[in-house]
């Protein structure tokens, strides 16, 4: 129970210096058992405390003198004195002495050195804890003193009964007012098994609903277990005999055992539990149902135990009161009992009085409510007297529970008790009343910087104390009143509240209390709020697919990056690994294989540290709609048909239209084929439909995501048969051979047959001739076929359908030929007029329409080019012809042939034709095309020998167009505004290919174009770009990779340089040696591995480019010197011992070997000499530079290996004997080992193909060797 205790400080004055951290701590102490809450940071000197009592008595109930034990525990300063009562009259443990009280508390106990009986000390008892303050006065508290339960003589109990019928087995523990637990146990101390069967009740009895052989027992045992007495009572074993007959047992309808009879009523109190008990018999064994006649039984507040036979309540309050009825059931009957339960309460507090400090001349008001039932008596006392023993005071007031007391003073201070009573029971609160007065303080700290988000409510607090409280004021810097803002508000605690704070009131704020210098300043910053500018929308996912939220916030740059809390309806969610689910990926949130469980309210949260916002979107999860079903025909007729059908779930996503299916049944060719769409959700439509045919149905839903599987099909339905609706289409004359007539027609779908035996009717006439008679016949398909008709004659034809039912409607006719002939004479008077050197007027006379024989299409040209009028040199005696075909109108009498080959031989023919083809050509007709201007020459590269100088090489025009009489060069420098002069050169001998033009500028870019002559003019040029090349020099931008035996050297070659030949020089700067050199390195290589290098060495390194040195540098190799590895391990003795054993066990094998053989042993020639012939098969990549081979003779066609004159090169195979004196390196690098070594630059190429590949040329690619001609690695010479 909360107690609310008040006590009086009489200390007055100024502030204080800090207290000494023990005072504080004891302050501190007494405060939390107290309501008086004075802040642990307000400086006082001196405090009292009233009595506090801190741990209650409890009332118990006693077996023995050692259990009696009365707690009462109190806090207070001055310390307080305890005091007992005992039914009302002074009780002193201290002069008891088989009493021991605990020093500094009221608490006592057992001594066991008392004498007298243990009833002597059953009463009520009250504990009292006073100082100068006042007194506290704890609960009141019984003390039952019981002798221990004990056993009384029994006689051996024995139970007959039939099987089938109910027994129940009393258990009878001796009294207590503590109830025993009851246990039912076997003589193994195992417990009897409970179920709906057999069942214990509250009384402890054991109830069998009914008895079966296998509850044959002599063994149940009643064991009560008196927790408090620490005793447990096994009673006499009980036997229960059940007998059997030969007859079957007879089922008995459920009967109530306990309660009895069908109403019982009890009383519960407000709090404490409340068990119903239904225990029946019957057989079979009845089933129970409890039910709350007068409302709905709460589940959550009740649950059902022990097969449902007991209703339990685990707090029962005033709701839980009314009438319960229990159903006993079996197939004999059933048995009802009904319980009437009403609810009291003992008194508890509805509101308790509140201690505080209050300054002399206030009015005090303790508001004291209780509730119970009945209602409790609420009455007060001060100082544990009641109040209505104590002179009255017209200040005091007392009514209806409340205390009020005017004009307190000092003497008012004291401790003041409110009780409240019914018959179920006492309940008392303590209340303090202090009156003091304490200067006031201001306890939040000055200068403070308080942080806001606009749009929030800004509190700046200042917080004060002291007795009377102060007042404060608030004012701005900027001096206006605060309070005449509506958004300002002075909170009663001192705090300055300020609503939707703005960027316009940061500033600084001053704090001051009334009537005193005490004020401090807080400074307010406003910050700009979070704002979500991407918030996560609605979502429309299918099954199976991803969803992807998104969250973008934009915050304050003061603030910290914001934490995105992602929640679904409300729960928060997590990112797992197992399940793969939820995945954040800062400030998106990705759902993955969404299904239905997924589908609600996503919200993302953007939490930072001073505010908070959030937005908010959604999953439904849409999918293709469920087929239709109910697919129902009605309102049958000859041409249509009403179809229903019921929608399917459409998955969050309506329907849109319906798609109606059928499937032709007579005919059975089509499968399913769309008949009708029906937009929106209707459910039904008119169907129009073909006589004759048999339709099935089938419906299929579509929404926005997709369409439904097809629905199930309709009933058969078939519309009667009806004469055709129609004529075919396409009534055409398809003549293609002489004297015939095919009429032809597109063939109608047998849908449209309308009827059975359906046929075409075919009616044909001439145009002029046959008057107007029409010919007809009868077909079942086209086409129809007409002879001896004459050619190409004009009939007037016209199809018409029929069935078993009659004739489709009147046709309308068409006019059609009879087929064509090939025509029979070649045109006439064919003639050629040359227009230039590349086209040509062809004419002829037009030829008589009647050889024709046919409709005239018009006339083809057929044109042969037999090759050019003359063969340059160097090109080949012979063209191969070609063709071409001219096609005209039917009325065309000449035709202009362009885009002819100038300085050529050609002929031509012309024919007539019509559908059937053509006719014979006329007389062959040559002619000579006139001389033309060149084509391009078909290359141009450049080449510059000197910084001054350009060579052109070219190669003649491939369509030289007549006879090639020389060239014109033209060029001109390259500049930005486009106007420098340009140069023209001559050439008059077609022979010449190549020109070197000088006195050029080094510094300028050149364009240059070139074009052939002949008689007929000048050709098209063909034009390059490019500029003249510069002296070259070795490189001296040198990058050094040194490895354990080797350099890699790497350089950037210069784009405008020619290549240059250099050597690299090396000397080991350790002992006296010489100078060696590489061979010859090309500058455009960009890269040159150096070999053949001691480990663990210094070496220097020079370029030597005619005669000079160019660049000079030093180089250390990588791992250990190689003489004090060898001479290390020569001076060990494992080494020795090592190599003493080896050359030991070959001779022993060389021993065996040689016995071996002379007792006759074998060797396997064929592997001898297959290890001769691999031996010397064996390729020599690693061999000398001087190897022959034809990739190496282009390669090295330019400049020669060293190798090739010096006879150190060996195989690498053999360098281990000549401890590195001489050494060779690998002609070919890798790629890889280049391309890690080298900067990135333009190829250098070769110098043999520096025309097609050098700056000169930058429109022409010619692959170069990666060797440029040179080796990449050298032998190293002594």
């Amino acid at each position: 129970m909360h107690h609310t205790q008040r006590q009086q400080v009489d200390t007055m004055g100024q502030r204080a210096p800090l207290l000494l951290p023990l005072l504080l701590l004891l302050l501190l102490s007494q405060l939390s058992g107290a309501a008086i809450h004075i802040p642990p940071n307000y400086q006082i000197s001196e405090f009292k405390q009233p009595p506090v009592i801190t741990n209650q008595p409890d009332s118990i109930t006693v077996f023995g003198v050692e259990d009696i034990s009365l707690t009462c525990e109190a806090s207070g300063n001055p310390p307080p004195e305890f005091r007992w009562t005992k039914d009302g009259e002074e009780f002193i443990p201290a002069n008891d002495p088989g009493l021991s009280v605990t020093p500094g508390s009221g608490s006592f106990a057992t001594t066991g050195a008392g004498s007298g009986p243990m009833s002597q000390y059953q009463g009520k008892y009250s504990c009292y804890a006073s100082n100068e303050l006042g007194t506290a006065v704890s609960n009141e508290v019984q003390l039952i003193a019981e002798n221990p339960p004990a056993l009384q003589k029994e006689k051996k109990v024995t139970k007959k009964v039939e099987e089938g019928e109910s027994v129940v087995l009393k258990c009878n523990p001796p009294f207590s007012t503590v109830p025993p637990v009851i246990h039912w146990m076997d003589r193994h101390l195992l417990h009897i098994k409970l179920n709906d069967r057999v069942t214990q009740g509250r009384d402890g009895n054991l109830y069998f609903a009914h008895v079966t052989a296998a509850d044959n027992r002599n063994d149940y045992t009643c064991n009560a277990q008196y927790m408090n007495a620490r005793t447990i009572l096994s009673k006499e074993p009980i036997t229960l005999t059940v007998t059997t007959s030969n007859s079957l047992v007879r089922n008995r309808r459920p009967l109530m055992m306990r309660p009895s009879g069908s109403h019982s009523t009890y009383h519960a109190l407000r709090g404490q539990s409340l068990e119903l008990e239904c225990i029946v018999q019957g057989l079979p064994t009845p089933t129970i149902q409890w039910v709350r006649k007068d409302g709905e039984l709460s589940e959550v507040r009740t649950s059902r135990v022990l097969s449902d036979r007991l209703l339990r309540f685990s707090s029962v309050s005033e709701s839980d009161a009314g009438e319960y009825q229990c159903t006993a059931s079996n197939p004999q009957g059933k048995a009802i009992h009904t319980y009437t339960v009403s609810v009291e309460a003992a008194p508890y507090w509805t509101k308790e009085p509140v201690s505080q400090l209050y300054a002399p001349g206030e009015t005090v008001r303790l508001d004291c409510k209780a509730d119970g039932i009945p209602s409790p008596v609420v009455s007060w006392s001060i100082n544990g007297i009641p109040i209505t023993g104590i002179d009255p005071d017209h200040r005091r007031l007392v009514r209806d529970g409340v205390l009020i007391l005017k004009d307190v003073a000092f003497d008012d201070t004291a401790v003041y008790q409110c009780q409240a009573h019914n018959k179920h029971g006492t309940i008392l609160v303590n209340t303090y009343i202090y009156v003091i007065e304490l200067p006031p303080q201001i306890l939040t700290a000055d200068g403070q910087m308080y942080t806001f988000v606009e749009g929030q409510k800004a509190l700046l607090p200042c917080q004060t104390y002291g007795s009377p409280r102060p007042k404060v004021t608030w004012e701005a810097e900027s001096g206006a009143v605060l309070l005449d803002e509506p958004r300002v508000n002075l909170l009663t605690n001192g705090t300055l509240q300020v609503t939707n704070v703005s960027s316009g009131d940061e500033g600084l704020y001053t704090c001051s209390v009334v009537n005193s210098n005490l004020s401090i300043n807080a400074e307010l910053e406003v910050l700009n709020r979070t704002v979500i500018l991407s918030p996560p929308g609605p979502l429309r996912v299918q099954p199976g697919n991803r969803a992807t939220f998104s969250c973008l916030a934009q915050v304050d740059s003061k603030l910290t990056p914001p934490h995105i809390q992602w929640r679904k309806d409300g729960q928060k969610l997590f990112q797992s690994s197992s399940e793969d689910k939820f995945t954040f990926e800062g400030p998106y949130l990705i759902v993955a294989n969404v299904q239905a469980e997924d589908e609600g309210l996503y919200t993302c949260q953007v939490i930072t540290s001073l505010d908070m916002v959030e937005a908010s979107g959604s999953i439904t999860v849409v999918d293709r709609p469920d087929p239709p079903t109910k697919i129902l025909i009605s309102d049958q007729r000859d041409r249509s048909v009403t179809l229903s059908w019921t929608m399917g779930d459409d998955h969050n996503s309506p329907v849109i239209e319906s798609v109606v299916e059928f499937e032709e049944q007579r005919f059975k060719e089509w499968g399913w084929e769309e008949l009708k769409r029906v937009t929106g959700s209707k459910e039904s439509v008119t169907l129009d439909l073909q006589p004759y045919l048999s339709y099935r149905f089938r419906v299929i839903s579509v929404n926005d995501i997709g369409k439904s599987v097809p629905s199930m099909q309709s009933d058969l339905y078939s519309p009667p048969p009806q004469a055709p609706d129609k004529n075919p289409e396409g009534v055409r004359s398809n003549s293609t051979e002489p004297d015939t007539l095919v009429i032809t027609w597109k063939e109608m779908d047998k849908r449209e047959f309308n009827g059975p035996e359906f046929h075409y009717r075919v009616f044909w006439r001439r145009v002029v001739g046959d008057g107007p008679t029409w010919h007809s016949n009868v077909t079942i398909e086209p086409p129809y076929t007409i002879t001896d008709v004459g050619n190409f004659s004009a009939f007037e034809i016209k199809v018409q359908t029929a069935n078993q039912e009659g004739e489709g409607p009147e046709p309308g006719s068409v006019i059609g030929y009879s087929g064509e002939d090939f025509p029979m004479e070649a045109p006439m008077d064919v003639g050629v007029m040359l227009l230039n050197s590349t086209a040509v007027t062809v004419t002829w006379a037009p030829v008589d329409k009647e050889t024709v024989r046919g409709n005239l299409l018009g006339y083809k040209i057929h044109l042969r080019r037999f090759g050019s009028r003359s063969h340059h040199r160097g090109r080949r005696a012979r063209e191969p012809e070609r063709s071409l075909v001219v096609v005209t109108g039917p009325n065309e009498e000449k035709k202009v042939l362009g885009g002819l080959t100038p300085y050529s031989h050609y002929a031509l023919t012309v024919t007539v034709f019509n559908n059937k083809g053509e006719g014979p050509h006329s007389e062959t007709l040559s002619f000579k095309t006139d001389e033309g201007a060149p084509g391009p020459p078909m290359s141009l590269h450049l080449d510059s020998p000197s910084e001054t100088e350009m060579t052109l090489h070219w190669t003649p025009p491939a369509q030289p167009n007549g006879v090639l009489k020389g060239y014109k060069l033209q060029y001109q420098q390259i500049v930005e505004s486009n106007d420098s002069p340009m140069q023209e050169e001559t050439i008059d001998n077609h022979t010449v290919t190549q020109l070197t033009l000088k006195q050029l500028d080094p510094h300028s870019r050149y364009r240059f174009s070139l074009r052939g002559r002949t008689s007929a003019g000048d050709g098209e040029p063909i034009t390059r770009e490019g500029v003249t090349t510069l002296d070259g020099a070795p490189p001296s931008n040198i990058i050094m990779s040194p490895g354990e035996k080797y350099v890699n050297l790497s350089w950037v070659p210069g784009q405008r340089h020619r290549s240059v030949v250099f050597q690299v020089q090396y000397l080991k700067k350790q002992g006296s040696g010489k100078w060696q050199q590489t061979e010859k390195v090309n500058s455009s290589a960009s890269f040159y591995q150096l070999k053949g290098l001691t480990p663990g060495s210094q070496y220097r390194l020079r370029i030597l480019f005619s005669n000079n040195t160019f660049w000079d540098n030093e180089i250390s190799t990588g791992g250990a010197a190689e003489m004090d590895v060898r001479a290390s391990f020569a001076t060990r003795g494992w080494f020795i011992g090592l190599v003493s054993a080896t050359v030991l066990l070959f001779l022993v094998l060389l021993l065996l070997c040689f016995i071996k053989r002379n007792k006759g042993g074998r060797y396997s020639v064929k592997d001898k000499e297959e290890g001769q012939i691999d031996s010397e098969a064996r390729p020599m990549k690693d061999e000398t530079f001087g190897e022959y081979s034809d990739n190496e003779e282009k390669r090295t066609a330019s400049q020669p290996s060293l190798c090739d004159q010096s006879k150190l090169c060996t195989s690498e195979d053999h360098l281990d004997g000549y401890n590195g004196s001489s050494a060779v390196t690998e002609v070919n690098m890798e790629d890889s080992l280049v391309s890690q070594y080298s900067r990135p630059s333009e190829a250098t190429p070769d110098l043999g193909t520096l025309q097609d590949s050098s700056p000169l040329n930058p429109g022409v690619t010619t692959p170069t060797p990666t060797t440029n001609g040179l080796p990449n690695s050298a032998a190293i010479l002594d």
